[in-house]
Formats: C-alpha cells, sequence, structure tokens
C-alpha cells in the first residue's frame, strides 16, 4: 500500500511484514494440528511458537538467489528456529499458506470497514433526525 492512500489501520493489515506473520501463523496453526494428530512432536512445537521469527530483508535475499518466495521465507524462519523447523510446512503446499493468510488478512481489512460503516451510519442517522425538518428544494425528472 503506497502510505499516503491508506489509513494506519489498513496499512498495518497489508504491509509486508504482517503479510509474512500471517502466513507464519498459519505455518504454526498447521504444527500444532499436526502435534495433535500424532505427526509430529508437541515439544518441537513450543520450540517452533518460541523461536519462529524472520527479517523481512532476508527473505528478499534468499529470493533472489532461489527465485521462490515461500521457500525463502520458509529458509529464513528456519534460520532462527533450528532443527525443529523440518517439521514447519509438513503436509502443506505454498497456495495452502499464501491463500489462508490472504483470507485472514482480509477478513481483518472487513473488519476494519464494518466498524467504519457502523459509524458511519451512525453519524447519517444523527444527521437525518437533525435536519429532518430542515427546508429543501424538491426536484423532478422534468
Amino acid at each position: 500500500m503506497i502510505p499516503r492512500y491508506t489509513r494506519p489501520a489498513m496499512e498495518a493489515i497489508w504491509n509486508e511484514r504482517h503479510e509474512w506473520q500471517t502466513m507464519l501463523d498459519v505455518e504454526i496453526a498447521a504444527c500444532e494440528a499436526n502435534a495433535q494428530l500424532g505427526r509430529i512432536p508437541k515439544e518441537a512445537v513450543e520450540v517452533i511458537k518460541e523461536k519462529a521469527d524472520f527479517d523481512v530483508d532476508r527473505i528478499h535475499e534468499i529470493d533472489a538467489e532461489i527465485n521462490h518466495d515461500i521457500i525463502a521465507f520458509l529458509s529464513a524462519v528456519g534460520e532462527k528456529v533450528g532443527d525443529e523447523a523440518k517439521y514447519i510446512h509438513m503436509g502443506l503446499t505454498s497456495t495452502d499458506v499464501r491463500d489462508t493468510a490472504f483470507c485472514l488478512q482480509i477478513s481483518r481489512a472487513s473488519d476494519v470497514i464494518l466498524e467504519d460503516l457502523e459509524k458511519l451510519a451512525a453519524v447519517l442517522k444523527r444527521r437525518a433526525v437533525e435536519f429532518k425538518h430542515t427546508p429543501t428544494i424538491g426536484r423532478t425528472h422534468g
């Protein structure tokens, strides 16, 4: 988003850092589900949750070498997590992660819009009542 064309609430949802963080949240949720199903050790999930982080510049650096953004992201996270990173992304495709994260961002942005629409409706209602007896010029089609 171009900063001058957005509000802070929307920029916080759509900036690149938050996009990657949302994908990391999806990856961690998948790890938790895999642990509940007995596919990965629960201890590994705790390590992943504790250490999982990334540097956006590092993602770009890796991506420039390998030309695959999700693998670059996973590699950058793996550098922070260590050996337990082998469980991250298990059973997922890049599209699973990206699309799910995108849906979460859309949902969060929709919440911002809905909150603003509720505020607008309240203002319109107040102003309609305030000016209900204000004379106006009538217009017709002709």
